[in-house]
């Protein structure tokens, strides 16, 4: 099997066409300790996927960090974020970031989940200390991550913002603002100013894994998408990801495995605190009768939730 590799916009950066998601190896999702995560990423690297997508609230820096020990630095490339908005915060996360990563740099490092205009004019401060980083030689580029069409479209005025990384699927599912062709324009704009694009999400979530080849192959076509980010939890799932976006054929066993449905499981002993209802961007959970309750309808299993659950009682399944 032979992937890609490509460049990220005009940053310079080469990366494989796919990336790995660690979101769903962290505390946040199947909780894969660090050893069994690092290996799923030595596996990945074997496959020639060397492009690694993480966050400060995934929890998954030590796996990353495990993984690298013993390769050149330069043979992975990491992009990570975080939720800091004024300078200090910014830079205390990026220090944070490189300690536990063991890194002297970070490929991309930026903003998380940015949802309008509004929200990056409110993080120039943060994006200033994004911009002194590059200078330093502390990141290579500055991102931004967002499940909005709006926020795509004004990085593509933005020179500051080097790479963007938003969900984008076949069905259009998580998208806040608009739809999928509305994203696809502001991703065909933001790319034709030099950002570089790296997509989540390109099975929405769960929702589309009955499809999975067709949804992988679907954004994977998209020629301003440099790069399509996908969460794993284990070889088998990496393998069977690496061979669709290879262009293989695969298995209908392999294809039933891949199909095996996930969802957001709230436990009895919810105490209605009502803090998931809050975090949630997508206002897929409300206040039933006993406890939280979701909208599977709206809900892109992101698992952003459970960091908020102070009973630990949300769980992606």
């Amino acid at each position: 099997m032979a992937l890609d590799i490509t460049e990220l916009g005009r940053t310079g950066i080469r990366v494989s066409r796919l990336c790995v998601g660690t979101l769903t190896m962290g505390p946040l999702q199947a909780n894969i300790g660090v050893e069994c995560g690092a290996e799923l990423i030595r596996h990945a690297i074997d496959r020639g996927v060397f492009f690694f997508d993480t966050a400060e609230l995934y929890g998954t820096y030590g796996h990353l960090r495990r993984a690298m020990q013993g390769i050149p630095r330069e043979s992975v490339v990491i992009a990570s974020r975080c939720y800091a908005y004024t300078y200090d915060g910014m830079r205390r996360s990026l220090e944070r970031a490189l300690a536990e990563l063991g890194t002297d740099y970070i490929d991309i490092f930026g903003l998380h989940e940015q949802e309008s205009r509004l929200t990056l004019r409110g993080h120039a401060d943060a994006i200033q200390c994004l911009l002194d980083a590059k200078q330093e030689g502390l990141i290579r580029a500055a991102g931004v991550s967002t499940h909005t069409v709006e926020v795509v479209r004004a990085v593509s005025e933005m020179r500051e913002i080097d790479v963007v990384h938003p969900i984008f699927n076949k069905r259009g599912i998580g998208i806040i603002d608009g739809n999928t062709a509305e994203m696809a324009d502001a991703i065909q704009a933001a790319s034709r100013r030099g950002a570089g694009v790296y997509s989540m999400k390109p099975l929405g979530g769960g929702h589309l894994f009955r499809e999975a080849p067709e949804a992988i192959r679907w954004v994977l076509a998209h020629e301003s998408v440099h790069s399509m980010a996908i969460g794993v939890k284990s070889c088998d799932e990496l393998d069977a990801d690496v061979a669709i976006a290879s262009g293989l054929e695969v298995s209908d066993e392999v294809l039933r495995y891949l199909a095996g449905e996930k969802h957001l499981l709230i436990e009895e002993w919810c105490s209605k605190c009502g803090a998931c209802v809050k975090s949630c961007r997508h206002g897929a959970l409300k206040l039933g009768a006993d406890r939280a309750e979701v909208d599977a309808n709206k809900c892109v299993l992101c698992g952003y939730c459970v960091a908020y659950c102070r009973d630990f009682c949300i769980k992606v399944v």
